[in-house]
């Protein structure tokens, strides 16, 4: 089972992203499960979310401990929450930022979800709406397939610039 975790802040997406991973794993012919988690949080305050992906069906629903990947939508997340707790041996880190970031085990890559949202001006109550480009990045690491990928998001948004704000995180990922 290869286990995912998502960390982010109110209204970034976060949620969704789990959603759409979740649904682009299914479109690849495998079983998933989403869950977040989360309080009475508002906007802005950290959240997590957790995927499962597996060839068999997924009988386990609760929170992710020792996560395959983690993926970071908000750096500034790293100085309030060990993201990194947990990280399986060997496992992987995407992280939303034009540059590598310090403190970084595993696998690493990086990518600036925030500048290709504002680029597609995916922008809800003044924040970058990261969801879609980070399905990109997923489809580049090898996660989930492309065409999965966006056949999710479409099943999901109407409008094409989320589209194309994904093949801009799966053409800009860096390790």
């Amino acid at each position: 089972m290869y286990e995912v975790r998502i960390h982010s802040r109110g209204g970034q997406g976060g949620v969704t992203a789990a959603k759409l991973l979740a649904l682009a794993a299914f479109r690849d012919g495998k079983h998933a499960t989403a869950c977040p988690f989360y309080g009475a949080e508002r906007r802005g305050a950290p959240v997590v979310s957790f995927v499962r992906i597996d060839d068999e069906p997924i009988k386990v629903y609760s929170q992710i401990h020792e996560p395959d990947l983690v993926i970071v939508l908000d750096a500034s997340i790293m100085d309030v929450v060990d993201v990194l707790e947990g990280l399986k041996e060997g496992g992987t880190v995407l992280l939303n930022s034009a540059h590598p970031v310090d403190g970084c085990r595993g696998t690493c890559y990086h990518v600036d979800l925030t500048g290709i949202a504002l680029a597609q001006n995916l922008v809800v109550a003044g924040s970058p709406i990261l969801n879609t480009p980070v399905l990109g990045a997923l489809a580049k690491m090898g996660v989930i397939t492309l065409p999965s990928a966006l056949q999710a998001i479409r099943e999901m948004f109407d409008d094409e610039r989320n589209v194309k704000a994904a093949v801009a995180a799966y053409e800009e990922l860096k390790v």
